[in-house]
């Protein structure tokens, strides 16, 4: 776990700028963002379901399960400067039911 996490952070600036603006939260520097990973509290799994972009712009759709086994849906925003990451924005939400009057035109995705 920890070589893999290693791993990803090489793919940071040492001075990137992660925002979560849902929870009002910003981390500067990879150090930080390494250690807040290093010490979270609960096992994390992401499933990853689509990617786009180019250059210096890329988008990733995933899906995270935490320790209830209930997944998340999440969207990560990257901007990279020299082939790395200098700022991220994350933005997360729950699953959620959907209305019964709309289900004449739409289908649901498993």
């Amino acid at each position: 776990m920890a070589h893999e996490l290693e791993r990803v952070h090489e793919f940071y600036h040492d001075d990137v700028v992660a925002e979560f603006p849902q929870s009002g939260e910003r981390i500067r520097g990879k150090h930080n963002i390494y250690e807040l990973r290093a010490h979270y509290p609960a096992k994390v799994t992401f499933k990853i379901l689509r990617v786009l972009g180019e250059e210096n712009l890329w988008i990733t759709e995933l899906a995270i399960t935490y320790n209830d086994g209930r997944p998340i849906n999440a969207v990560g925003i990257m901007e990279l400067r020299d082939g790395k990451i200098a700022h991220e924005t994350h933005y997360y939400t729950d699953p959620f039911e959907p209305p019964e009057w709309r289900s004449q035109w739409v289908e649901r995705i498993q």
